[in-house]
Formats: C-alpha cells, structure tokens, sequence
C-alpha cells in the first residue's frame, strides 16, 4: 500500500554563532506513523522541533507539513501540529480543565468547544477524575501527561513530542505510550523525540538518529539492529555506539 508523506524536511541547516546545532537534516514522516528522533542531548533533536513548530526559523532549508511550507506559510502549518515540549508548559496554580480549556481558546476553539475537548483529553490521559485539582499537587508524570492532553486541543494533525516521559513514572510512561497507540489508529501522526533508546524500539515505527545536527542513520528499529548484528541481542543502543564510537 502506498503511502503518503505529511511531514518532510530538505536539507535544514540551524546555527548558534558558530555552533552548527543542525547540519542539513533532510527526513521524511508518513501520515499515520510514530517517527523517532533519537541521539543524546546536544544532538539537535529540540532545535528540529522549533524549527518545524515555526518558533526558529531555519538558517537555509525549508519543510512542509500537510504539503504547507514552513517558510512561505507558517500560519496553515501551525493549525496542523500539537507540541509538547520537553519543559512542562502549562499553569501549576490552575487545575487541568483550566488549563486545557485556556489552551483550546488559544487555539480557536469557543468555550462551550475547549471544555468538552478538554474533558475527552483528560479521559484519555486517565486524568478525568482529577480534571478539577490543582495541578502543582500533581506527580511529575501526573504533569506530563496534562502536557499532553493540551496538546492534543483543536484535534491537530501531528504532535511533535520532546522527551515527554523523561523522569516519570511507569504508570504515566505506559499511559502516554498506550494513548499514542490509539490515537496513531485514528490517523494521527507523531514524531517523537527521545534518548531513551529501549522506547524507541517498542513505539516506533522508524527512527532516524541524530549526532551532532546529522542524521547518522535512519530506518526500521529491527532493520537498524540487524545491520550491528542478532536483531533479538542488539539493541538501538549498541546501533549508536557502533556508529558513532560512543555510547548514550
């Protein structure tokens, strides 16, 4: 079955003064697909994310969501994606459903439109029981997963995800793959970004990894395993060690 690109990036190049953070990235995402940014910290993988969520404009490149160009229309590609952004990005002295019902309206949604959202989102976070509490009382993961059922407001069409499981809980861990999973059925897209290499290997359907603003490598987490080795042996991790003589 052919399938078809919603996300591509040609040859974006992002500089700070004289550090280069990214080098010509060039990748491609199918609609429908869990696409993994993988390398360490320092790689690039939070630049790429604020190039294609319109908030750094690259150096030199350019890409294309749902065939609208970063460059030439950043409004029509803003209304297409969801970011949760690895720094927590919401009120800890509001409860949820404030939260998410101030970010629906941010988005275009009427009141009556953000509320109902806001309750759908939480329900599927596992937060609908606790949608009227204040959010600093909540666990890291608790606050996580509020992260993500604001971005999911005005139903976008890919989320950019930035290490949104870094330092929780397994409980929330689980919850937020489980909802990436479901909500991958109804055709969403996600690209996701992590260091966590055993997680890439379990939601991904690819993954592209990023050194020092390059991708070094990019396909299949099993076709990526097979070229180092025993698929059932080597992990996503010994691929980044063989490749760049260092490990994570």
């Amino acid at each position: 079955m052919a399938t078809e690109a919603f996300l591509t990036t040609k040859d974006l190049h992002k500089s700070f003064n004289s550090y280069k953070a990214v080098n010509g990235v060039s990748l491609s995402i199918d609609k429908g697909e869990i696409f993994g940014l993988l390398g360490p910290n320092g790689a690039g993988k939070t630049t790429m994310i604020r190039m294609m969520s319109t908030i750094l404009p690259p150096d030199r490149g350019d890409f294309t969501i749902g065939g609208y160009s970063g460059r030439s229309n950043p409004g029509a590609v803003r209304r297409l994606i969801g970011i949760c952004p690895q720094e927590l990005a919401l009120y800890e002295d509001l409860s949820p459903i404030d939260n998410l019902v101030f970010f629906g309206r941010m988005v275009g949604l009427n009141g009556k439109e953000a509320r109902s959202q806001a309750m759908t989102n939480l329900d599927l976070m596992g937060l609908g029981d606790r949608a009227k509490g204040r959010v600093e009382k909540f666990s890291g993961g608790m606050k996580r997963r509020v992260n993500l059922a604001i971005a999911l407001m005005g139903h976008p069409q890919i989320i950019f995800l930035d290490e949104p499981t870094v330092g929780i809980d397994p409980q929330s861990r689980n919850n937020i793959h489980e909802v990436i999973k479901e909500l991958r059925k109804s055709g969403m897209t996600f690209l996701y970004t992590t260091h966590y290499m055993e997680e890439a290997n379990q939601l991904c359907d690819r993954v592209a990894i990023m050194d020092s603003g390059q991708i070094i490598a990019m396909d299949t987490p099993l076709n990526l395993r097979k070229e180092v080795g025993p698929p059932d042996t080597v992990t996503l991790e010994d691929v980044f060690l063989k490749m760049t003589g260092r490990s994570l």
